[in-house]
């Protein structure tokens, strides 16, 4: 006896649509069952994982500060997903346009301009998209794996980033703790509002989800990335380039992750250090696909996500859990999400293997 997928002729459109909310159900459900496991009440757990961050205006805050790049992020991965590019390095994109973003503010630390943080900002973004060049042009020139390539370039930023935080770029003035110089007010994003640490970095994650949402619906790019994605040999006889897609899906991408990546060292931090992410290009994987692809799904789908840190960091003082309960709950709902996915494309078969019964019975 075996077991085999066997492709549904039809699929559930409701199925499609409710899925997300019934993998969300399912991971707080089996996070009940884990919290009960390690001896806490899973009701006063639940509660201070998904609630209670949400009851203060500060936290909401936080809430957004964390969901700008994860919405940012899985933003630029869902064209790339969409037109069959597999980016899965978006977190070193987002540590290459923060590098890149803050070569003024470190280089030149005494320079005051408005130019400083727009420049700063185009800087992070075309860092982040040169950097998601080099799996692209290894996929189209040698047909390398861009999900290996990609994955690899990460830990490769990650040291360059400690490199440079540790050596040529650490502030001569700081103790001696791995960090640069802090940046002065004209290159920190500026706050929405005066009650909390929200910036612009999040206005940047809802524009960026319905430009993207537009160019996706309304536009011939957009148009190319579904028809490329869906079938390839479609595509070449509608006239569209496989390659120049790969290109652009890529760099696309790494645009946002880079943009990502100097917003939150700009608006968040105000100085570069060892570590700038707990895993927001990771992460940001797991929005694109809870957000079903869907630029605007990925706003609702960030949001989820970022309640996970905040909630996760809530739950480490207020009931004494570790805070790799929130890698847990993400890892879950990543889970669960493919799930459903793959149970709407396919359905599960029991195969019983008679010619190799009968043989064993012959002997």
């Amino acid at each position: 006896m075996r077991i085999e997928l066997e492709r549904r002729s039809r699929q559930s459109n409701l199925f499609a649509i409710v899925s997300p909310l019934l993998a969300l159900a399912l991971t707080v459900f089996f996070g009940g069952i884990m919290f009960m496991l390690l001896g806490k009440d899973p009701v006063s757990a639940l509660y201070s994982f998904f609630i209670e961050p949400l009851l203060e205006v500060w936290s909401l805050h936080e809430l957004a500060v964390k969901a700008a790049p994860l919405i940012l992020i899985g933003v630029g991965l869902s064209v790339c997903y969409r037109s069959n590019n597999w980016n899965i390095g978006a977190e070193g994109q987002f540590i290459a346009g923060a590098i890149v973003g803050s070569i003024l503010p470190i280089t030149f630390y005494e320079w005051s301009s408005p130019l400083l943080l727009p420049l700063m900002l185009v800087m992070g973004a075309i860092g982040g998209a040169a950097y998601a060049a080099i799996p692209a042009l290894l996929k189209t020139r040698f047909n390398t794996n861009e999900i290996l390539t990609s994955l690899m370039l990460v830990y490769i930023a990650q040291l360059l980033l400690d490199w440079l935080t540790r050596g040529i770029w650490k502030d001569p003035a700081g103790y001696n703790f791995p960090q640069s110089r802090s940046f002065v007010s004209e290159a920190v994003l500026p706050e929405i509002l005066s009650s909390g640490r929200a910036h612009l970095g999040i206005v940047f994650a809802l524009v960026a989800a319905v430009a993207v949402w537009f160019m996706l619906r309304y536009t011939l790019k957009g148009f190319q990335v579904v028809v490329l994605g869906q079938s390839e040999r479609a595509g070449r006889f509608a006239g569209f380039s496989s390659r120049k897609m790969v290109w652009f899906s890529m760099m696309f991408s790494g645009a946002l992750a880079g943009l990502a990546g100097i917003a939150e060292v700009s608006g968040s931090i105000g100085h570069l250090q060892p570590t700038i992410s707990p895993g927001y290009g990771f992460t940001a994987i797991i929005v694109a696909f809870l957000g079903r692809l869907n630029p605007l799904g990925i706003i609702a789908s960030g949001f989820v996500l970022a309640l996970t840190y905040l909630g996760g960091e809530g739950a480490q003082l207020s009931i004494g859990v570790s805070d790799k309960v929130t890698r847990v709950f993400q890892g879950l709902l990543l889970f669960f999400v493919l799930s459903c996915d793959t149970l709407i494309l396919y359905k599960v078969r029991l195969v019983f293997d008679r010619a190799r019964n009968a043989s064993a019975k012959g002997a």
